[in-house]
Formats: structure tokens, C-alpha cells, sequence
């Protein structure tokens, strides 16, 4: 066989309105259960069983042979009707190989795509709706192109149904026996014209409890005492329609005779300050009935704010005065936990956001990487390539406190890279650092004391792997108390995809390195446990808006660079995408793309909703304001071209500004006895 080529291709229009039609026409919904055939079992024409690449089901793969016209075929049994088939495949180059699906001889769907998913041990599956006859039926899936087909591990079939009628609405639901913690309910049967399989009792859209058809009546007893509820109804039939909902019920749980108020909100503090309003973010309470109402902030003894979250902001506040801020938590029979603690804070004379103005120089440093702000208002700023830790006042004196042990470079752009102070810091003393290390990137914290920092580190999180780019390395506490930390590719497109590597995505951990319960992947085990977001390539800027959203910036190959809005589990598409360009369709697009020669995005900060992006490629800081709905940006502005070079990390100030750093001569290793780039700070308005 000849050997696989290496070289990009783009689909044509041709192919990708046939993708489309194939791939997003209005889908029925499944009714049988799926079908696995295994593609070495099939009959192959000009291609081989092979076993060499891991993660294939069954006993092997097939290897399509390069060329125009190597086929698998699929022998299946299904009604008559349409089917989802979906094909497992993998594709280790960047070559896109489509194929024609053909059943018993009459094409079903031309010119589907499969885009190299990074790595021949990376498997992907994508899906066509194809139109089937009662009984035995031969599928084949040929190649279109010199390049022959992706590596096809199985085939799966879901015959679907054509049903698309939904059942009635259920009606006179009622509500009895209602108690603290539960109330039962009952209603009148929906009619379908096939039938009615299942019916959901739902608060909003949340589901409470599910029941079979034939069920008219049934208890729920997760309620909470001392709560408005409005329930009701819904109706399912066996192809998935669903039916509009019952009628309303209204009621409220009375109280229970609990008189245990909740513990104490821990750990108040601020996590963002302005001329005029603080940001305020504070860890759960508990309470012996298993929820919590709400939390009561108050500012002095004035409440100004009730919230279920563990975020508010306060506005309407004084330029440079301090506030003393507590938190309550209340349970729903309104017992009231004792206060957090007292968290006193002052507003900053500007930091308003917009276009921000040079204010003065702080500082020179060789590479200054990332920059942490104590809470005494000085800073910690990582020296790259020196792999030292420097303490930098507002006045621009400086302390070089000692070297993370084990920080090691790659001659490019690993070393010691990111930094973060604890929420806690002001209890525990941990200071937290991404470095590069004889073997892997990794984060490790160490103890900061008495103006001293410790000689040893302890690992967080290790096995990050490491190359001489792509290595990622801001690190961050986010709203929720939890750090997150952006991980490049280590120049191994298949990374990306593979959620049993750490690298390619956004890694969210607790404090102490093991991964939270909640993360999108943590019960597939492993790896995946601290995946956030994945299909990155070199995300190096994280940072939080005022919803609590988190946005990054991410460094794009040779075409676009990215700013993206994270969602939980979110894919965002590297290596088949870049940007927008490439095989894109599934994937979640950026909120802004530049060219690859005009960003080089690498630090991130926010403020009051606008996105400072510090630029390396471009040596300008870019601009942007997140729009009101919170979903995208305006037009991005570039400020200062030029005026310090390569521009590494930008982060907001204790006294309501921007400290931005330049990492001049970065590439290859640095020049580490010439402190030759700058601190500078930067004012609002």
C-alpha cells in the first residue's frame, strides 16, 4: 500500500452542501435500538484488516487502499424506513477524504467529509441519514479521492421512525398530599396515534420524575420545605415527540421543622474592583436539610443584594473608599448562618474599562510571563527563562524572591510560565506555578510567607506534555473557587481531540489538584476527568466576565488566531479547524478571528466587560467589549503598536489599571542576563 500523504484539502462547495443535506435535514427520532457492524468483517475492496493503530472495537480496522474507488460494504438487517449510520474512522493526516454512501447500489448521500482527527489512534464518528429497505440491505461507503478513505473501525445503525405526530397534551393535573419534601400528582392521559411511552413532571424545564405510559399518578419526594413550585406534565411517544405541557399546578411546600441554620459562607473576596463597584465571590454553605435558599450580602449592616449564586457585584459605590462586606446564607425555613468573613475593600480611583492610556513605566525584567497581584498590592511576576520569582511594588522596586525548583526550558517557548495567587492566600500562604520540567509541563504551588518564598514545591497536576512550543500556561482561579489552567497541543494535533490527553484543552481542578465531580468528562476516569473544553491548540489567555463566563485567546497555525467563549464539554475544533477555516461544521466557532501575523494572542484580562488580549505576533494590545446579551464582541481595537514589541500578559491592578508585560527575544530561549523588557502600567479614563 502506498503511503498516507500529508497535505491539507478543502472541501468543495459541492461536497458541503451535500454534508448539509445529508447531516442537518429535520431528523426523525430513533426507535430501535442501535446496531454495531464491525468494518473487518464487512466485504472490502482494495484495502486491508489491519490491527497496528490502538483504540479500534472488534478485532481490527480497514486500511482503504489511496485511491479513487476503494469501498467497505456493510451487509444489515432494518425495516424499511430511514436510519442514522454513523461510521467510527480515523484519520491521522490533515488530508480531508470523503466518501459516497450507496445503498443496495442507489446513492444515499455524496461527498461526505472526514477531516483528519489528528492522530491514527484518535477516532471520531460521523453520522448520515440513509434511506433503507425491509431487510437485508448492502451499504458501501467509497472513496472519492486518490487519498482513499479514513481508517473505518465499525458501522452503526439506528433505524429511525416516521412518526412525527405528537401525543396531546396530558390534562387536569391536580396536586394532593402535599408536604415539606414531597406532593403527589395526577393527571389525565395524552393520546398519540401510535402511543404514549413515558410521561415527565417538570419544574420549568428541569425534570423531577419520569413514568411509563400507563402510569397516571405518582409521588415526588425530592421537594425542598418552604418553597413555591409550579409543576407540570408532559407526554413522550415511542419515536421521542413530545407533547406541549399539562396545565400548571401552583403550590408552595410548607416549612419543616427544622431549626439548624446553615454554616457560614467561607472565604469572601473580591474578584473584581472598579471606581464604583466590587465584585464579590464567596464559597457554598451547608445545611443539615441539603440546600440552601439564598445569600444575603450586606455592606456594613445594609443588605444590598440576595442571590442564589456565590457571585454578586455591588455598584453605585464611591471612587477610592473603602467597604466592609459580609454574607449570610439563609435555608429554606430561613434559618440564617452566622456572617462569612468581613472582606474590606477599596474602589479604585478609575478602571472603568475602555480605551486605556499609558500611565508609567514599573519596571525592567528579562521575560516577564504572568503577573499576580498579593493582597498587599504588590505583585509576583514569573521570569521565564531566568525561572525566577520577582516581587514588584507599585512603585517599581523589585525583590527577586528565589527560582521554582525543577523549572527547566525548551529553548522556545516552554519554561517558567504561568502564575496564580490562592483565594485563600491570606490563611494558607500557596502561590501557584505552570513550568516546564525535565520531562512534562505541570503545576505545582509553593509557600509564600513573611516576604519569603519556600525552596520546595509540591505537585498539583503533572503529566502535561511538553514540546518546544505549544505548551500553553496560564493558570487562573475562577469564580467558582476552582483552577483552571490552558494547555497546549505539545505540538501533537492529536491531542486535541483525545480526552485521555491533558493537552489541547482548558483543564479545570480544586486547589488541591484533584479533579471536581461536576467537570463535563470526570466519569470517563483518567485524564478526561479534568477536561473543561477541548480542541485547542495553544490557548494561552483565560479571564472571567461579569456573567462568570470564561473567554481565551488561543494561538492559530497559519491562519487565524482565536478569541473563544468557553462552554463546559465545549469542542472547539482544533486540528480539523482553525478559526473558521477547515472542516468547522460541529465544532463551536470563535467569537473573533485574526490573522495569524496581527495577534499572536497570549494574555487576557477583563474588565467591566472589556477583553484586553496582550499581543505577541502583532506587538499590540487589542481591545474589545463584550456585547450587553453577553455572547459576543464588538470590533476589536489594537492600541499601542509597536510601541514595546512582543506583548506577553496584561492584568488588571488593585488600584484600577492594566499592567502589561513585553517578552522581547522570546523565541528561541530568550536572553536571560539582559533585562531588557518592560512593566508598564496603563490608566482608564
Amino acid at each position: 500500500m502506498t503511503p498516507r500523504t500529508l497535505r491539507r484539502r478543502f472541501v468543495s462547495s459541492a461536497a458541503v452542501l451535500a454534508t448539509a443535506l445529508a447531516l442537518t435535514s429535520a431528523p426523525p427520532t430513533a426507535t430501535a435500538a442501535p446496531t454495531d457492524y464491525q468494518a473487518e468483517t464487512a466485504t472490502i475492496s482494495q484495502g486491508v484488516v489491519e490491527s497496528n493503530h490502538a483504540g479500534y472495537t472488534g478485532t481490527g480496522f480497514v486500511n482503504y487502499d489511496n485511491l479513487v474507488g476503494s469501498y467497505v460494504e456493510w451487509t444489515v438487517t432494518a425495516p424499511a424506513g430511514p436510519a442514522d449510520v454513523t461510521l467510527r474512522f480515523a484519520n491521522g493526516t490533515t488530508a480531508t477524504r470523503p466518501l459516497d454512501w450507496t445503498v443496495n447500489g442507489v446513492s444515499g448521500a455524496v461527498g461526505i467529509t472526514y477531516p483528519g482527527t489528528g492522530a491514527w489512534t484518535t477516532w471520531a464518528t460521523k453520522t448520515v441519514r440513509l434511506q433503507l429497505a425491509a431487510g437485508s440491505n448492502k451499504i458501501r461507503a467509497r472513496a472519492t479521492t486518490a487519498d482513499g478513505g479514513p481508517n473505518a473501525d465499525k458501522l452503526t445503525v439506528n433505524p429511525v421512525s416516521d412518526d412525527t405526530t405528537p401525543p396531546t397534551p396530558p390534562s387536569n393535573l391536580v396536586v394532593s398530599n402535599i408536604k415539606s419534601n414531597a406532593a403527589t400528582f395526577s393527571w389525565s392521559a395524552a393520546s398519540d396515534n401510535v402511543a404514549v411511552t413515558r410521561y415527565e413532571i417538570n419544574r420549568g424545564g428541569n425534570v423531577l420524575k419520569v413514568v411509563d405510559g400507563n402510569t397516571l399518578t405518582a409521588t415526588v419526594d425530592t421537594l425542598t420545605a418552604n418553597t413555591a413550585y409550579d409543576i407540570s406534565v408532559g407526554a413522550f411517544d415511542a419515536a421521542g415527540n413530545a407533547s406541549q405541557q399539562s396545565n400548571v399546578v401552583a403550590f408552595t411546600t410548607p416549612p419543616s421543622n427544622d431549626t439548624q441554620p446553615p454554616t457560614a459562607p467561607g472565604n469572601l473576596r473580591s474578584t473584581a474592583v472598579t471606581s464604583n463597584s466590587v465584585s464579590l465571590a464567596w464559597n457554598a454553605s451547608t445545611d443539615d436539610s441539603g440546600s440552601i435558599a439564598g445569600y444575603d450580602v450586606y455592606q456594613g449592616t445594609t443588605k444590598v443584594a440576595s442571590t442564589g449564586s456565590l457571585t454578586t457585584t455591588v455598584t453605585g459605590l464611591t471612587p477610592n473608599t473603602s467597604y466592609t462586606f459580609t454574607v449570610k446564607a439563609r435555608d429554606p425555613n430561613n434559618n440564617v448562618s452566622p456572617a462569612s468573613n468581613a472582606l474590606t475593600v477599596r474602589t479604585s480611583t478609575t478602571g472603568t474599562g475602555g480605551i486605556p492610556a499609558y500611565d508609567r513605566d514599573i519596571a525592567k525584567v528579562d521575560l516577564g510571563w504572568s503577573v499576580a497581584f498579593l493582597p498587599d498590592g504588590s505583585a509576583l511576576v514569573t521570569e521565564r527563562d531566568r525561572f525566577e520569582v520577582v516581587r514588584v511594588t507599585a512603585t517599581g522596586q523589585k525583590t527577586t524572591l528565589g527560582k521554582v525548583p525543577g523549572a527547566v526550558t525548551t529553548t522556545g517557548e516552554g519554561g517558567l510560565l504561568g502564575i496564580a495567587i490562592s483565594p485563600n492566600f491570606e490563611t494558607d500562604h500557596w502561590v501557584y506555578f505552570y513550568h516546564t520540567a525535565s520531562g512534562d509541563n505541570r503545576v505545582v504551588r509553593m509557600k509564600y510567607e513573611n516576604g519569603v518564598l519556600g525552596t520546595t514545591s509540591s505537585p498539583v497536576l503533572t503529566g502535561l506534555s511538553k514540546n518546544r512550543y505549544h505548551n500553553g500556561g496560564r493558570i487562573a482561579f475562577g469564580p467558582d473557587g476552582k483552577l483552571y489552567a490552558s494547555v497546549g497541543d505539545a505540538q501533537n494535533t492529536g491531542n486535541a481531540q483525545n480526552n485521555g490527553s491533558l493537552n489541547g484543552k482548558i483543564l479545570r481542578m480544586n486547589a488541591d489538584g484533584t479533579p471536581p465531580s461536576d467537570n463535563p468528562f470526570f466519569s470517563s476516569g483518567g485524564n478526561a476527568r479534568y477536561v473543561w473544553s477541548r480542541g485547542h491548540r495553544n490557548p494561552q489567555g483565560i479571564a472571567w466576565d461579569s456573567r462568570g463566563q470564561l473567554w481565551a485567546s488561543e494561538f492559530g497555525d497559519s491562519s487565524q488566531d482565536e478569541l473563544n467563549l468557553i462552554q463546559k464539554g465545549g469542542n472547539y475544533g482544533w486540528p480539523a479547524c482553525e478559526g473558521t477555516i477547515g472542516d468547522c461544521s460541529g465544532y463551536i466557532a470563535p467569537k473573533r478571528t485574526w490573522s495569524t501575523s496581527q495577534a499572536g494572542p497570549s494574555g487576557l484580562e477583563i474588565v467591566n466587560d472589556w477583553i484586553y488580549i496582550a499581543g505577541v505576533t502583532g506587538q499590540q494590545l487589542w481591545v474589545t467589549q463584550i456585547n450587553s446579551a453577553g455572547t459576543g464582541v464588538g470590533t476589536p481595537q489594537a492600541v499601542f503598536s509597536g510601541r514595546w514589541g512582543r506583548l506577553r500578559s496584561v492584568t488588571k491592578t488593585p488600584d484600577g489599571g492594566l499592567w502589561v508585560t513585553s517578552t522581547n527575544n522570546d523565541k528561541n530561549g530568550g536572553s536571560p542576563n539582559t533585562l531588557d523588557n518592560v512593566i508598564v502600567r496603563l490608566k482608564f479614563g
